[in-house]
């Protein structure tokens, strides 16, 4: 069934609400806006251009929802706040971490220690933080002051599409596509190799990881899968589903980067190659710090997901 203006309307007010608010606002809102669109439509109105009219006067849902809340927005003004916000989450998750990788790489070329580069890593994302954040909010405290238009106006057209409330057949094919694929490659490595410019392929990974490495992966990998199972079979995530996810996540995480810490994650002979078809010698300190910063990137956005996603199952009620 097709979500209504109305229901992505107070789906999207009560998202940010403490949970003892969400159901109360809820029903106040469904009436108080169904009373709203009935007197436009009794008085010629079409009920389409009615609703549409009640939800712009309405206005932002966020705006709204602070005030059920008693939240005041009053960093920079109510007028910019929410523009403020939604731009500064968009660029600390992005920007910081851009800078703490680029370094990062940038002191393994250069042939720094993994203290030095963690800490440079650090220290700079830690200033890029604070520039983003100061510089951000400077800007939006002059278009305060000066009354400047920043041209953002919000309508109904910007409301988020109602998503699913449960867990869809889709989900659980896509978990399991995604962890027969990784599987499926972990074996092609071990038993064909893949190609890298020399005679005969090789493996990636180290050979010597097997069997108790990689049978720790694969056991991991069967626990996501049956996971994801689980998690249809229940309908919705939850947040013991949650808390189980980011167990296995971070259990991945450790496996990976402890085999990469130790220098036993790949195959020398693959490394070898790389070398020899004339990647530098520094490749090795990139490759590491590429490997790492994927190994943990994947790993704890997983982790974080499965709580996004039962916040939303819970807020869908």
């Amino acid at each position: 069934m097709t979500a209504t203006l109305t229901d992505r309307y107070v789906a999207a007010t009560i998202r940010s609400l403490p949970p003892n608010l969400q159901v109360e606002v809820r029903d106040e809102l469904d009436v108080s806006i169904s009373d709203a669109i009935d007197a436009r439509t009794e008085a010629g109105e079409t009920a389409e251009d009615a609703e549409r009219a009640v939800l712009t006067e309405l206005g932002d849902p966020g705006i709204l929802a602070a005030g059920y809340a008693d939240r005041p927005l009053h960093l920079i003004g109510p007028k910019y706040y929410l523009t403020w916000w939604r731009l500064l989450k968009v660029l600390v998750a992005i920007v910081p971490a851009c800078a703490f990788a680029g370094v990062a790489i940038a002191q393994a070329v250069s042939g720094a220690g993994i203290g030095s580069i963690i800490g440079q890593a650090i220290a700079v994302g830690l200033s890029v933080l604070v520039h983003v954040t100061f510089w951000t909010t400077l800007i939006f405290a002059i278009f305060e002051r000066t009354g400047a238009d920043t041209g953002v106006r919000w309508s109904v057209d910007q409301l988020p599409e109602d998503g699913p409330k449960g867990v869809g057949r889709g989900d659980l094919i896509a978990s399991l596509v995604m962890v027969g694929i990784f599987a499926g490659l972990l074996l092609w490595d071990h038993f064909r190799g893949f190609p890298a410019g020399i005679d005969e392929p090789v493996t990636i990974i180290n050979p010597e990881l097997w069997p108790w490495w990689m049978g720790v992966l694969f056991a991991l990998l069967a626990a996501e899968a049956v996971l994801a199972i689980v998690v249809y079979a229940h309908g919705r995530w939850t947040k013991r589903f949650a808390i189980i996810n980011a167990a296995i996540a971070v259990c991945v995480m450790s496996l990976g980067l402890t085999a990469l810490g130790r220098g036993v994650l790949f195959n020398a002979e693959f490394v070898d190659a790389l070398i020899v078809n004339g990647v530098d010698a520094d490749a090795r300190a990139v490759l590491a710090v590429l490997t790492g910063v994927v190994i943990a990137g994947v790993t704890i956005w997983d982790g974080i997901d499965g709580f996004l996603r039962a916040r939303r199952a819970r807020i869908a009620g």
